[in-house]
């Protein structure tokens, strides 16, 4: 009995085994081919005070999601202010007149939801959420705290102390050093290119201060409201009007259009001692309404913007220069740009950037194949559904058409036009914009260490680069 039961179970496990051996040896299916994105149904309308709303009926689970985005920033600070716009949000989280901060927290938990205040280069989100039956209640807890804050200065030291604290943290990340230099150099004379804001200029801030850049900066004719997710249209409707129409329309929407320099400099960063060199690389592009913009995209991604980009292969996997080595095209309001990125061994600083030139010149001479092309494409695609898999998604995709003026079918295309881009147009579009003769270089490091290389490198970009 027993060397039977040992026999049946010996068989099961070699069938079992081979059985694993041989799904290992089959070759998975191929992935499907993103479709098209289909925008939901939704509606829009417009308050007589400037404020508009869209909202968009999205999923099967009982939650809506709503984002109030306020066209208010850092890009609206002077150069006294800098830093005051983060402060005014940070401080409008202390709640209104009539809710402090632990009696907003406690409202909207209730409604089985969250809130929050973030401040960005261009916009302020008050965004929330709330199980469905509970949205009308959310809109009107939120339409108070965007058009009541109460700003109560007994909080005023320790969102300063707060914001000191953070700002001297990125002070001294190689990373956040690079970056801000980066943009100094190719956004002078805008507020994309200032520099952190000191201690003193954050302990100078008054609640006077808070008040008055509220008063003269928020207003329902800077404001889009967002409503995605499963809610009663009809209700929903009714509660941004009812709270949201008596609100002063305040000042009209405007941010200044940045002028990028494009100029061959660099830029060193002392790091004595520093075992990594922090590399930003880069130079600016178009926007995302410029019909180019599509297969820059594209071509960041094969470049360096993926995990199996090109640079990504070579310095990281074939080199081992660097762990996590980047590219990015940044949209901002009316410009981009473009940049790689990369914490690399100081050893192999200047090794380094020789490839990523290498990288872009061969990409600038010989296309692509329509293989590891086609790889990319399908890459860029599926990301680009799955930001639309949520109702945080959606609103993320209708405000950035907001901000950047960009019909729908910018959305309801992009698969289409993703999948359009050929592998000549990815070659022409590296000569046409990422032209490293053209390029910022920012380095932070031991410039003890790195000098050398940097010459050597310099040399060779005015004598190699296409």
């Amino acid at each position: 009995m027993y060397k039977k039961l040992i026999t049946i179970t010996l068989s099961a496990m070699l069938g079992l085994t081979s059985g694993i051996a041989l799904a290992q040896k089959q070759t998975p299916p191929e992935g499907g081919t993103p479709k098209n994105f289909t925008l939901p149904a939704k509606e829009e309308f417009e308050l007589p005070n400037g404020l508009s709303a869209t909202m968009v009926p999205y999923g099967e689970i009982p939650k809506v999601v709503v984002s109030m985005e306020v066209q208010v920033g850092n890009v609206h600070e002077t150069e006294k202010e800098n830093g005051l716009a983060d402060i005014v949000g940070n401080l409008m989280q202390e709640g209104t007149p009539t809710r402090n901060a632990r009696q907003l927290a406690e409202e909207v938990a209730r409604l089985g939801g969250s809130l929050s205040v973030s401040v960005g280069p261009n916009q302020t989100w008050i965004s929330g959420s709330a199980l469905s039956e509970y949205g009308p209640e959310l809109v009107a807890i939120m339409a108070d705290l965007v058009q009541n804050p109460a700003f109560p200065e007994s909080e005023l030291d320790r969102i300063k102390n707060d914001f000191k604290r953070q700002t001297n943290l990125q002070r001294q990340q190689p990373g956040s050093i690079a970056q801000t230099k980066y943009r100094g150099a190719i956004y002078a004379n805008h507020p994309y290119g200032r520099d952190l804001p000191t201690d003193a200029m954050i302990e100078g801030f008054t609640a006077a201060q808070v008040r008055d850049f509220y008063q003269k900066q928020f207003g329902a004719d800077r404001t889009t409201i967002y409503v995605a997710g499963m809610f009663d249209e009809g209700e929903m409707k009714e509660a941004i009007t009812s709270t949201l129409s008596n609100w002063t329309k305040g000042p009209a929407p405007q941010i200044e259009v940045a002028k990028p320099v494009t100029k061959g400099t660099m830029i060193v960063q002392d790091r004595p001692g520093a075992p990594q060199s922090t590399i930003v690389f880069g130079l600016p592009v178009v926007d995302p309404s410029h019909p180019d913009y599509m297969a820059l995209r594209v071509t960041n991604s094969l470049l360096g913007g993926s995990f199996g980009s090109r640079i990504t292969r070579n310095i990281r996997e074939d080199k081992g220069y660097t762990y996590s080595p980047y590219s990015t095209l940044a949209a901002r309001y009316r410009v981009g740009d473009w940049a790689q990125v990369a914490d690399v061994t100081t050893e192999h600083t200047g090794n380094s950037l020789r490839e990523i030139l290498r990288e872009i010149n061969r990409l600038s001479t010989e296309a692509p194949s329509e293989e590891e092309l086609e790889g990319i494409k399908n890459y860029e695609a599926g990301l680009f559904v799955l930001r639309n898999s949520s109702p945080w998604g959606i609103i993320s995709q209708l405000s950035f058409l907001e901000l950047h003026d960009l019909p729908d079918s910018f959305l309801s295309n992009q698969v289409q036009n993703i999948h359009a881009i050929t592998p000549q147009q990815v070659q022409q579009t590296v000569q046409k914009y990422i032209q490293p003769k053209n390029m910022t270089l920012v380095v932070v490091g031991d410039k003890k260490q790195i000098d050398p290389q940097l010459k050597k490198f310099q040399a060779e970009l005015k004598k190699n680069a296409l």
